[in-house]
């Protein structure tokens, strides 16, 4: 692999104390430019990793290393994370003491989801919420990876490590497995035969590793694809990002 190539990173998140959790544990898949995949696909936890890397590089060459490939040094990665990456400013708000007015639906609570959520929820998406579906757990993982590895927005939904090595969106696998493009998208991998129905028909122990994949193909997208995914409208808070799903996914509004 050349110096400096880009590798594209998906992260389905499992707790913290996910170890002896058979049907949800971290996953990661690797691919690179060309959407082949890199090295092997990987199940465990990933909380090792977080706490013995001291910089982004660190945990670059982790993951990758996971995934049984030996890193340069040089990767650039962008890297596709679900699980929710921000919480709520209405939340953050009322653990200040500012409450809001009134509250009606659930999916319309501003404690409960982000702008993004109630985006996505009028367009037929139905994501979960870290309040009231307990992936709490989850989410406090990858808001710690940005927290440690890249804390600094460089657009809404995008956060970057400082040196840039590192970018990290929120990505969410169960609409893009519905989608036309990504169905399209998936059978252009290449990968060993050996991998094939660990990822296009997993078993329930395998499913995690699936959505990790589909994360994966995420980032790619972002920059090979760029018209298949939805990104922000202008007025979307950036404190709270945004989750990067197919447009074919969404309902039309």
């Amino acid at each position: 692999m050349s110096v400096s190539e880009s590798l594209y990173i998906g992260w389905d998140v499992g707790g913290w104390n996910c170890d002896n959790n058979p049907t949800s544990r971290d996953a990661l898949v690797v691919l690179d430019e060309t959407l082949r995949l890199v090295g092997t696909p990987w199940r465990g936890n990933l909380r090792a990793a977080l706490n013995e890397s001291l910089t982004s590089r660190d945990l670059i060459n982790s993951l990758v290393g996971l995934c049984q490939y030996a890193a340069s040094g040089n990767e650039r990665v962008v890297m596709a994370i679900d699980t929710p990456l921000a919480l709520p400013t209405a939340l953050l708000a009322l653990a200040k003491g500012d409450a809001v007015e009134a509250l009606g639906r659930s999916q319309d609570n501003p404690y409960l989801y982000r702008e993004t959520e109630r985006w996505l929820f009028q367009r037929g998406v139905t994501p979960l919420s870290p309040i009231k579906d307990m992936i709490g757990s989850q989410a406090t993982k990858g808001m710690h990876l940005l927290a440690r590895f890249a804390p600094h927005i460089a657009a809404c939904g995008q956060w970057q490590s400082a040196e840039g090595a590192l970018s990290v969106v929120e990505g969410y696998p169960t609409p893009a497995k519905r989608s036309a493009a990504f169905a399209a998208l998936r059978h252009q991998v290449t990968m060993p035969s050996e991998f094939a129905s660990m990822l296009h028909q997993p078993t329930p122990k395998q499913q995690d590793i699936q959505d990790a994949w589909h994360c994966a193909l995420l980032a790619w997208s972002l920059e090979h694809a760029k018209e298949t995914v939805a990104w922000p409208p202008a007025d979307m808070p950036a404190a709270e990002g945004w989750i990067f799903v197919p447009c074919d996914s969404l309902s039309v509004q």
